[in-house]
């Protein structure tokens, strides 16, 4: 029925002359495009092009759904058409038929497989060609044009071509115009072969068809006319691409098809934006194609390029300049035919002139739509602005060596400097003028800018593309994480930490940029670490030298903070959000510049920290940070900012305005760090043939003469008579120790002098920080290195021993005096120097100075407003536990000042989970001190005077409080090295008795939580665990002996509950289990005094005092219950020392007949089994069964008492719990 209609249709036309040819046009647009079926339309041609729409995309819809399920069934009109055709390609009343074209492989050619689209191809254009070589040998066309006059009489003008052919090549145009799945692709590609392989089709007509057929009306609307619109680029592209231009051209060099190509794509690309790009890109791939003379005289020449150039700076076309820039590559020619596009003549240096980019920036700025692509205009440019082989990449050293020269009298090549200047300015007027000024897509397509610009650009040109507004943007960005643009600036970061990868000299550059323009505060304001990191990956001496001479260019040249305009709003646009970071006024440029040399100074103090160097290179840098801190911050130049030193071959720089004061001690304090941790690093320090050791100290102290002896360079500030005599001292006893310690190779005397050496450099540094303070403690060090040293130089010559006898205690006394005086107001640097000088000199220090520091300890300065009388007293008790022979008015005053309630016991809980009772004991030490006499007393105000110096006028007496702890903490940082050192020493006694009071005392829990902990840790890890004990005669067994009956007393002591109020209950458990750890002390001590009287092999004679003692706790434990001393205690004290429980065998059989409760007399049968289990386990080796029957045998008589008493007085309650 389809064809019928079809050929009634046919006949109506073919009457009527001309409107044959726009029937069958307006029937050609009604088939599909993607699989070749065609329906006559029944509706009105007034909605006919709406009403085709949407009934292809419904029969595209269906299409799809049925096409994997069954094959598609053409309707029966499309079939009719189908069937029309082939019989007439191949009619019976031919003289001869031609090859039959297979329909289906036009569906193939939009499928979304790629290899499926090629074979189709393969297929159509096969077919095609031998159809169409066929046709061509046909004597009698006009017998196959006959059945075909219908086609014929379109005058399509491809009169030449095969009837399959002519349909194909229609079919194809329309093809490419469909947006289902891959049609463009395909029925594209289909066409570019068919082109190229059959002339038979001529351009012209091509051109002509694909007007025709894809032709846009008034009527079609959105998709429809961008569905023909894109045909037509696609239709174009296939020409272009099919190669029969060129062949066009050879064959006739006034050839009129490249002409009108050209401008029928500058006519495409005008209609639509989204068109320019890729007619551009169409032309471009011709342009590569032709030859020179072709381009000459046909693509430059086409019509309509000249004026579309033209207008193209106002338009605001991107693709113009780029189909410009692209031409010119091609073909140097005149550029005045680009109009303002490109300057004339042409240059870099032109087309990068601040007044040529100003004209470009609205293209520049349209480029935009394409996002989130580049549009390629960008990396044409930069291709242009930087050339692959003009610029050599540089290492760290060349680098270095270019920064020693001042930037002013830096020379390099024309071509670098225009270079340089082209980068500038195109960063200035485009980047920075234009793209961060405007909306967030083009801040956004500025960064993408700075990235490709990045891929080429030279380390030395880093700080042009990260230039003040652009650090500024990014920072505003950073701060606020909600807003639109924040990923695309950590995309940045993260791409530009990408490219510097482990090349020194772009990571000196970056930071340099980036701190520069943010006056140091890059992380802190953007809350990254990008900075940080950086820094961090030096692993190289080349990149930290370069990097230090960097930060001495920033510290020390004018113009550090930014010259850029103080309102910040000038990187945001109307639409942004992110407001300025901080505004900026004169005064706020001088705090800003000051910051940013602060950063400076703890940059290049950081560069150490995770640095590793071999020794020789590592030394270097410590040398070069070293000289940087010490020449700004210790001293001035009054002649000019730079001064030479012939004698260090150095040339040293200052700024030109004054350095603060804030700065310079900010300097003197990372240099003090600096020879701290060089003082920790090193190992050793051994002379080969004269050679100076690698000692910074050293070096820093001849460094620190040759510039005082500089006429024009004087230290940062005056000093008064007494600071300078003090300076003048310490550098002639450090020379002196320095020689002495070369002299004394490896030995412990090298070890002393070192020591002493870095504290004197130290308490130099602090002289001239602090003014005033350190003189007097200056001077009583140096004396002290003055008797040292003369006393080793007297016993080398002449041997006199008792001179060195009686100089060494006064020594150390002084020694010991001087390095407390140090300790309260010190730096950590100088802490660290003194308790190097303690290590090596603490096997010297006499029993005065030890208890000078031990006093400190338990001194106490805050006594409570309103003692409680019974807390008092078990407080003294706790204080008294020890039997501290201490003067009685002293014990008095302390007594007084540290009585404390059960309230004020609160900060033990912490110290419990440091360690329970069952390990190694504590004991209480032989305290006889003898007392403090008025000299001491006397020193001792003066340690307390200094820690409340400089605190007098702060509110209440909490400042006090927390510098006498941390004055404590301090000196118990020298008794832990003193007891790591001296383990085996009687002194430990002593160390042991004042520490173990200081912790029993309450008011230590209640002052510092963290004091009550080193003070326990020091009692576990340095005596109760340490390798060794106090051992030797000094250790007399009385004292051991009255630590031990203190120590069991306070185990066996019961705590006192208070009823209290329910907000008390924290307070009240702190105390319990305080009171838990004192016990865990009393037992740990018990078991270490008894460990140190075993390894004496005392006879039983001897302990009997030690049996008194055990027996009066074991009576009070049995006959009362007060005592809270632990049974399981006393088992683990018998198991430790069974030579105790062998003595105690006897009473403790009495003890279980007569004890007053069945509960004890259960415990005491407990402890007698105790006793006797390793006797009978070991009865048969070690002399265990002689043991054994010696105690039975001598207590019979008891033995058969108690079995008596069992027997008749079983007791009836048992114990669960010892």
């Amino acid at each position: 029925m389809g064809s019928k209609k079809r050929n009634s249709e046919v006949e109506v036309e073919v009457d009527s002359g001309k409107p044959l040819q726009k029937k069958f046009k307006k029937r050609d647009r009604e088939e599909d495009m993607g699989d070749g079926s065609a329906k006559p339309s029944s509706v009105p041609n007034s909605i006919k092009p709406m009403e085709r729409k949407k009934k292809r995309k419904a029969l595209d819809k269906e299409k799809r759904k049925t096409e994997e399920s069954k094959p598609i069934e053409m309707d029966i009109e499309s079939k009719a058409a189908i069937e029309s055709q082939a019989s007439l390609v191949a009619s019976p009343s031919t003289s001869r038929a031609l090859p039959q074209l297979h329909i289906g492989v036009f569906k193939d050619l939009a499928s979304a497989d790629g290899s499926v689209r090629e074979a189709a191809v393969e297929v159509l254009v096969t077919e095609l060609q031998e159809i169409q070589e066929m046709y061509e040998r046909l004597e009698k066309k006009e017998m196959i044009e006959g059945g075909l006059k219908l086609e014929a009489e379109k005058d399509d003008g491809l009169n030449t071509c095969a009837p399959s052919l002519r349909y194909a090549v229609r079919r194809l145009i329309r093809g490419v115009s469909s947006s289902r799945e891959c049609a463009r692709q395909g029925f594209a590609l289909g066409l570019t072969i068919i082109i190229g392989t059959i002339p038979s089709i001529r351009i012209d007509s091509l051109f002509k068809l694909v007007v025709d057929l894809l032709e846009v009306s008034s009527s079609m609307k959105g998709q429809e006319v961008r569905d023909c619109l894109l045909g037509r680029l696609f239709a174009y592209g296939a020409v272009a691409r099919s190669g029969r231009l060129i062949k066009e051209w050879r064959y006739d060099i006034n050839t009129p098809y490249i002409k009108e190509l050209i401008h029928l794509l500058i006519s495409l690309a005008s209609k639509k934006r989204y068109l320019q790009e890729p007619a551009v890109s169409v032309i471009l791939d011709l342009v590569e194609k032709l030859p020179t003379e072709a381009l000459l005289n046909h693509v430059v020449e086409a019509p309509g390029l000249s004026e579309w150039f033209e207008a193209a700076t106002e338009n605001g076309n991107p693709d113009a300049l780029f189909l410009a820039l692209k031409i010119l590559e091609k073909l140097p020619i005149d550029s005045t035919i680009f109009g303002k596009l490109l300057p004339n003549p042409f240059s870099s240096s032109q087309l990068f002139a601040a007044d040529h980019l100003s004209s470009l920036i609205n293209c520049l700025k349209e480029s935009t739509f394409c996002q989130p692509r580049v549009h390629s205009v960008w990396p044409t440019l930069v291709n242009i602005l930087l050339p692959n082989t003009v610029l050599p990449a540089e290492d760290a050293t060349s680098a270095s060596h270019s920064l020693k020269k001042h930037k002013k009298s830096r020379k390099g090549s024309s071509s670098e400097e225009e270079i340089a200047k082209n980068v500038q300015c195109f960063c200035e007027v485009i980047v920075e003028g234009s793209l961060l000024l405007s909306s967030h897509d083009r801040k956004h397509l500025a960064f993408n800018v700075l990235l490709l610009l990045l891929q080429k650009l030279p380390a030395s040109l880093v700080p042009i593309a990260l230039s003040y507004k652009v650090v500024q943007c990014l920072m505003d960005i950073l701060s606020t994480k909600n807003t639109w643009l924040y990923k695309v600036a950590q995309y940045f970061l993260k791409e530009l930490s990408d490219w510097i990868g482990h090349d020194d000299v772009r990571r000196v550059s970056v930071i340099t940029a980036l701190q520069k323009n943010s006056s140091g505060k890059f992380d802190c304001i953007t809350r990254t670490r990008i900075v940080k990191d950086l820094i961090a990956e030096f692993d190289t001496e080349s990149g930290c030298m370069l990097f230090i001479q960097n930060l001495e260019n920033m510290f020390v040249d004018e113009g550090n903070a930014s010259e850029e305009p103080s309102d910040q709003s000038q990187t945001t646009d109307d639409n942004s959000e992110i407001g300025s970071v901080e505004d900026k006024d004169s005064v706020g440029t001088i705090v800003n510049s000051d910051f940013l040399k602060s950063w400076v100074v703890e940059a290049i103090s950081s560069i150490l920290k995770n640095l590793k160097l071999d020794p020789e290179a590592k030394s270097r840098v410590q040398k070069k940070i070293m000289k940087f801190l010490a020449v700004q911050g210790l001293f001035t130049a009054s002649l000019g900012p730079v001064v030479t030193s012939f004698e260090l071959g150095e040339e040293f720089r200052w700024p030109k305005a004054p350095t603060s004061s804030a700065l310079c001690r900010m300097c003197i304090e990372q240099l003090q760090l600096l020879l701290a941790n060089a003082q920790k690093v090193e190992v050793s320090r051994a002379l080969t043939n004269g050679l100076e050791p690698n000692d910074l100290g050293s070096y820093f102290m001849r460094f620190l003469g040759t510039m005082r002896n500089i006429p024009s360079v004087s230290l940062f500030r005056s000093l008064n008579g007494e600071d300078e005599k003090a300076i003048k001292d310490l550098q002639e006893i450090e020379t002196k120790l320095s020689k002495e310690e070369r002299n004394s190779g490896l030995s412990a005397a090298a070890n002393r002098l070192h020591a002493l050496r870095y504290l004197l450099i130290q308490l130099l540094l602090q002289v001239l920080l602090r003014p005033g303070e350190y003189s007097e403690a200056a001077s009583e060090l140096v004396i002290c290195c003055k008797k040292a040293f003369s006393a080793s130089d007297l016993l080398e010559s002449s041997g006199e021993d008792d001179l060195e006898a009686d100089a060494t205690p006064e020594l150390m006394d002084v020694l010991v005096d001087t390095l407390l005086s140090l300790l309260p107001q010190s730096s950590a640097p100088v802490r660290s120097a003194i308790e190097q000088v303690f290590k090596y000199f603490c096997d010297e220090i006499t029993d005065d100075g030890l208890l000078r520091m031990l006093r400190v300890i338990k001194k106490n300065i805050k006594p409570p407003r309103h003692p409680d009388a019974e807390s008092e007293d078990d407080d003294d008790e706790d204080d008294d536990f020890l039997n501290i022979e201490e003067d009685e008015e002293i014990d008095q005053v302390e007594t007084e000042e540290t009585g404390e309630t059960d309230e004020q016991i609160d900060d033990s809980e912490a110290v419990v989970g440091v360690g329970e009772a069952g390990n190694e004991p504590t004991e209480a030490s032989d305290d006889s001190d003898g007392g403090m006499d008025d000299d001491a007393m006397f020193r001792m105000d003066t340690y307390l005077a200094q820690i409340f110096k400089e605190r007098k006028n702060q509110a209440g007496s909490e400042t006090a409080q927390s510098q006498l702890v941390l004055f404590k903490l301090r000196i118990l940082s020298l008794l832990e090295i003193y007891l790591h050192e001296n383990p085996g020493k009687a002194q430990v006694l002593i160390v042991y008795s004042h520490l173990a009071q200081a912790f029993v005392n309450p008011h230590t829990a209640e002052v510092s939580e963290q004091l009550g902990q080193r003070v326990w840790g020091i009692l576990q890890k340095q005596i109760f665990k340490a390798k060794e004990h106090p051992k030797g005669d000094a250790v007399q067994l009385s004292t051991l002996e009255s630590l031990l009956e203190r120590n069991l007393k306070l185990a066996s002591k019961p705590f006192k509950r208070k009823k209290t109020s329910s907000d008390t209950s924290k307070k009240q458990s702190a105390s319990w289990q305080r009171q838990k750890m004192i016990a865990s002390l009393s037992q740990s001590s018990t078991f270490w005094i008894l460990k140190i009287i075993d390894a004496r092999n005392f006879t039983d004679s001897e302990l009997q005092r030690v049996f008194d003692i055990f027996r009066d706790v074991l009576e009070g434990y049995f006959n009362s219950k007060k005592s809270q001393i632990k049974p399981g205690f006393l088992k683990e004290v018998f198991r430790r020392r069974p030579w105790i429980g062998h003595n105690l065998f006897g009473f403790l059989l009495e003890k279980c007949g007569i004890a007053k409760s069945d509960f004890r007399r259960v415990e005491a049968l407990d402890l007698v089994l105790e006793i006797l289990k390793p006797l009978v386990s070991a009865s048969n080796k070690d002399g265990g069964e002689n043991i054994l029957k010696k105690i039975l045998k001598s207590n019979l008589k008891k033995l058969g008492n108690l079995i008596k008493e069992l027997a008749t007085h079983m007791p009836e309650k048992t114990v669960e719990k010892g």
